[in-house]
């Protein structure tokens, strides 16, 4: 992702509120979908990761990013910004 790309990305979401919230039960194939579906009509979105361990979340927002193909904006405390440009209507 270029940096140019990356700061305009950072400043839409800073008034975006978390729209998937990974809870206790950590990173399910229902939630993947779920994120899928906010990125297929959103693009940006915030997912809050409440894991209470650093590595975890790192592992859980790395996990996000290469299945879904998306990029990861920025990751403050709980919070990760996700990216995927949204594909094209035939």
């Amino acid at each position: 992702m270029k940096p140019v790309l990356k700061k305009f990305l950072k400043v839409q979401a800073h008034t975006l509120k978390p729209i998937v919230i990974i809870g206790q039960n950590g990173l399910s194939e229902a939630v993947i979908n779920e994120i899928n579906l906010a990125l297929d009509h959103h693009e940006l979105l915030k997912v809050r990761v409440n894991a209470a361990d650093r590595d975890i979340r790192k592992e859980m927002i790395e996990q996000i990013t290469s299945t879904l193909s998306a990029d990861l904006v920025q990751a403050i405390g709980h919070i990760a910004t996700i990216y995927r440009k949204r594909p094209k209507k035939t």
